[in-house]
């Protein structure tokens, strides 16, 4: 199975959902009269808890794809790599979408700033913005980490030129002959 990077685009529409999903939900819970603005801190520092474990994961898996097979002192198990690759992926287009959503409160609140309530909403909103950046930033790194250098299989850039010579030569080789 190969896996590709995620496209820029997929987190554009990963912004752009959370922003129209937000817009939308503030707009229901203001004819509602419900509050949804803002986070409370320990939800920024759990997002960026999670996401420099998930970093952590990820240099691991870079230390051990880099370290040349005869230096290797330990074994890194596929599925672990795998699955940080996936928490990868799902931590930068789950910030991407946070990014949004909390991008559009912190807008929403701006022209409010007066009020003690929306004070705070704004620096909560901007808090769990900010880190939902860094958190989608890391996103991105940790898949770049958890990429494999090519191996010596089929599709190794040495291989294949190694084949392409090999077949020149076999051409020239025929072409004297005759």
């Amino acid at each position: 199975m190969i896996m590709r990077r995620t496209p820029w685009w997929q987190y554009a529409i990963a912004v752009l959902a959370g922003c129209l999903l937000s817009v939308g939900v503030t707009k229901v819970a203001e004819n509602i009269q419900f509050d949804m603005l803002g986070a409370p801190i320990v939800v920024s520092v759990v997002m960026l808890v999670m996401g420099l474990v998930v970093l952590g994961l990820a240099i691991q898996v870079r230390i051990y794809a880099r370290t040349d097979p005869k230096k290797r002192t330990r074994r890194l198990d596929p599925e672990r790599a795998v699955n940080t690759l996936i928490l990868s992926k799902a931590l930068g287009l789950a910030a991407a979408f946070l990014l949004g959503w909390y991008g559009v409160q912190l807008i929403i609140a701006l022209p409010h700033s007066d009020a003690p309530y929306y004070a705070g909403a704004i620096r909560e909103c901007a808090i769990a913005a900010a880190v939902s950046l860094i958190d989608m930033i890391i996103g991105i790194i940790s898949e770049w980490f958890c990429q494999l250098p090519p191996d010596e299989g089929p599709e190794n850039p040495k291989i294949k030129e190694r084949q392409r010579q090999q077949r020149r030569l076999a051409r020239g080789g025929v072409a004297k002959r005759s």
